[in-house]
């Protein structure tokens, strides 16, 4: 009984197993035909969108060689637009140099030319020197047999006539010289009576460092003063020298010890005047050049005294320095004429 059981066990076992390895069968046969049925489907769907995309490819590849046909041809226009203004530049440079190797060949030409017309008159000068200088020597003999003095007697004849002849022109030059002195002696009288007047009044040195400059109105002095006053500061810081505006009519004073500065500012003062403009700047551009016209005077004083000296090859710093001692004073002197006076 038991094995009879064990038999059912066993062939229902058996039979289970087949009908589950039929149904496995069937699913398996129903997948495949499932798969079977969508792989046929993804690789029609995959020619379709194959075909779509080489269309598209086709369309793309043609849509490019169009572009790169067109650009290609507009890159051939554009070089050879290149090419023909390359040409034009060209040939008008070949044009150009034809013309300058035509201009030099006729420019040489004419330089043979005119070497050869050169040599011609330097060929016909010697020719006509040599000729001249026969016909002189002919002249002088007919002279020497006409005069009946030789060669050098008629030099030593000329010479004397010279000689003569120079001191005529020397006594012209002699008096128009006394001319001159009488002309100028006034002017050096007052000078020399000046100088005299300085020596004897040493008082007067006080009066000495200060200087009148001469206006045209009196309105002139409000000028040089200034809108508050920064004229008159301006002039003052940058010349050194003060400036009194008082009651004096068409008149102020410029005071300073230094004669040198005192002589630059007045000098200054005069040209402001002159101008009619005075403001900071043109005070300042004024007074720069009267700087650099009182250096070069000095500069030529110092040399005009050496030279009335008869001193030579002086440093120019030292001719400057001479040239000063004109504004200085020792004792109601001048230092200048007293240095030259006792050199």
């Amino acid at each position: 009984m038991v094995w009879l059981y064990i038999l059912i066990g066993v062939v229902a076992l058996i039979v289970g197993f087949v009908a589950g390895a039929v149904i496995v069968k069937k699913k398996i046969e129903s997948d495949n035909a499932k798969v079977g049925k969508t792989s046929e489907e993804i690789l029609n769907k995959a020619r379709r969108e194959a075909d779509e995309i080489i269309k598209e490819a086709k369309l793309e590849s043609k849509e490019i060689i169009f572009k790169g046909k067109q650009e290609a041809e507009n890159e051939i226009k554009e070089g050879k637009k290149e090419l023909q203004a390359q040409e034009k530049r060209i040939l008008a440079k070949e044009e150009a140099l034809d013309k300058k190797v035509e201009l030099a060949e006729k420019k040489e030409e004419m330089i043979i030319q005119r070497e050869k017309e050169y040599e011609d008159k330097i060929a016909e000068v010697d020719k006509i020197k040599a000729e001249t200088d026969n016909i002189r020597l002919q002249l002088i003999q007919e002279i020497e047999k006409i005069s009946g003095m030789t060669r050098e007697e008629a030099k030593q004849l000329l010479r004397q006539e010279m000689i003569e002849e120079a001191k005529v022109d020397a006594a012209r030059e002699i008096r128009e010289i006394e001319e001159e002195v009488k002309r100028t002696a006034d002017k050096k009288a007052q000078s020399v009576i000046a100088t005299s007047i300085q020596r004897c009044a040493p008082e007067y040195v006080s009066e000495i460092a200060v200087s009148s400059v001469n206006l045209p109105s009196d309105e002139m002095k409000g000028r040089i003063i200034g809108r508050e006053g920064r004229n008159i500061r301006t002039f003052e810081s940058v010349t050194g020298v003060d400036i009194i505006v008082d009651d004096t009519p068409e008149a102020v004073i410029l005071s300073s010890y230094d004669p040198f500065r005192r002589e630059i500012a007045k000098l200054t003062l005069e040209r402001l005047i002159s101008d009619g403009r005075i403001h900071p700047s043109r005070i300042e551009e004024h007074y720069e050049k009267s700087k650099q016209e009182v250096e070069k005077h000095i500069y030529e004083v110092g040399e005009e005294a050496a030279f009335n000296l008869g001193i030579h090859n002086i440093h120019s710093d030292l001719l400057k320095l001479i040239g000063r001692l004109k504004y200085r004073t020792s004792y109601g002197q001048n230092v200048l004429g007293h240095s030259i006076e006792v050199a």
